[in-house]
């Protein structure tokens, strides 16, 4: 199943990835992640010998991202393939899972790979007993389901989970996509998963927030606005960290923070399409006021200052 070749150096400092040889690899989900995913094993030489895919979307998807491969039924897929992806929600992964290996569709040897972020490789354990092989790779970036995804992956790092002796195979499925491999214990990938959704679901929030702020007061270019801000506030805080903290918040403004407050609370419509929703002020709140402790715990704020933040952010 493996043979020579190069990789990257994992990580966590263990031997070079040995690639795979050339794989027949089916496609379960051609949602934005199963078709990329897909489509970059491909282009890394491996054969797409079919894709499961539902809704009309995922039909399309698939013909863009991986043109001329049929679309299939999942027994079918299993029966072409020695690499079978699972690109499928997380909820659904388990039953999904346990109901193939009932009905005996996993061979010896197979490839079971699923794309979930909370998931390890128990999630898989149902395939052990027909002698499957199951590795957990999650690509930790956010897909639009196009063609411009495949240069985002060079970039991108991959949480990959794996027994030990497999492991390599894995971590050299990911070099062969252009990404980064970084090795999440099992335990651990509810930890990594919620790290992550964190980091990306909640900045589409904030900005959502920002943007409608913006567009309540007639700006109309809330992109451009607040573009150089956001990129210039991550770069600095994956750089500095907390040590990045700017604002009233993390200067102690009280009477400009109360000032915030007061407008956004003013701002909040009282019936569909008037104003601001709600959450707005209540997002607000909930960050300035873990701003206010971690400036506390780096010394930038006093006591005193924290407390008056605290009480005012309580309201």
């Amino acid at each position: 199943m493996t043979g020579p070749g190069t990789g990257r150096a994992d990580p966590s400092g263990s031997v070079p990835q040995q690639r795979p040889g050339r794989l027949g690899v089916g496609v379960i989900g051609a949602g934005k992640v199963g078709a990329v995913l897909g489509a970059a094993l491909r282009n890394a030489g491996h054969a797409v010998t079919g894709v499961h895919a539902v809704s009309e979307a995922s039909r399309t998807r698939a013909e863009s991202l991986l043109p001329e491969v049929p679309v299939l039924e999942i027994p079918e897929i299993l029966r072409r393939s020695e690499l079978v992806l699972f690109a499928v929600p997380d909820d659904a992964l388990p039953e999904l899972v346990g109901g193939l290996a009932e009905s005996g569709h996993f061979q010896a040897g197979h490839l079971v790979v699923h794309t979930s972020g909370r998931h390890g490789v128990s999630v898989l354990d149902p395939v052990r007993a027909a002698g499957a092989i199951p590795l957990a790779i999650h690509p930790a970036m956010s897909f639009t389901g196009l063609t411009l995804d495949l240069a985002r992956l060079q970039d991108c790092m991959f949480g990959v989970t794996a027994d030990a002796v497999v492991l390599p195979v894995a971590q050299a499925l990911v070099v062969e996509m252009g990404g980064e491999p970084a090795v999440i214990a099992e335990a651990d990938r509810g930890a990594y998963h919620a790290a992550l959704s964190h980091a990306s679901n909640h900045l589409v929030t904030l900005t959502s927030q920002a943007a409608q702020i913006l567009a309540s007061i007639g700006v109309e270019q809330t992109d451009r606005m607040l573009a150089p801000l956001m990129s210039a506030s991550l770069e600095n805080a994956l750089t500095s960290g907390d040590g990045a903290l700017t604002g009233p918040v993390a200067r102690g403004d009280v009477g400009t923070v109360r000032r915030h407050l007061e407008v956004l609370d003013g701002l909040v419509g009282e019936g569909a399409g008037e104003g601001i929703p709600a959450d707005v002020g209540q997002a607000y709140r909930a960050m300035a006021r873990a701003t206010a402790q971690r400036a506390l715990a780096r010394g930038a704020l006093s006591e005193a200052t924290v407390t008056e933040l605290l009480d005012l952010l309580s309201n």
